[in-house]
C-alpha cells in the first residue's frame, strides 16, 4: 500500500529544501505587490499563487522521493 496521505515525512536533498524556499520566497514577494489591489480577479491570482507554489512543492518531494528510493 502507498503512503498516499504521507503519514511519514521523509527527509528532502538539501538542493531540493533549497528549491522549495526559493519557490516561497518568490511567492511571497508575489503576493506583496499582489496585496495593493483587491479584487475577485486577485482574489483569484492569490489562490491560483498558493497553488502553484503547493504543485510546484509536492512535485519536488515525488521527485525526491523517486531519486532516492
Amino acid at each position: 500500500m502507498t503512503d498516499t496521505f504521507r503519514k511519514v515525512y521523509k527527509p528532502l536533498s538539501e538542493d531540493n529544501q533549497r528549491h522549495i524556499k526559493d519557490i516561497k520566497e518568490l511567492a511571497e514577494a508575489m503576493e506583496y505587490l499582489m496585496n495593493n489591489f483587491k479584487s475577485r480577479e486577485m482574489s483569484l491570482a492569490m489562490t491560483n499563487l498558493e497553488q502553484c507554489t503547493m504543485w510546484a512543492t509536492k512535485a519536488i518531494v515525488l521527485e525526491d522521493e523517486r531519486n532516492n528510493a
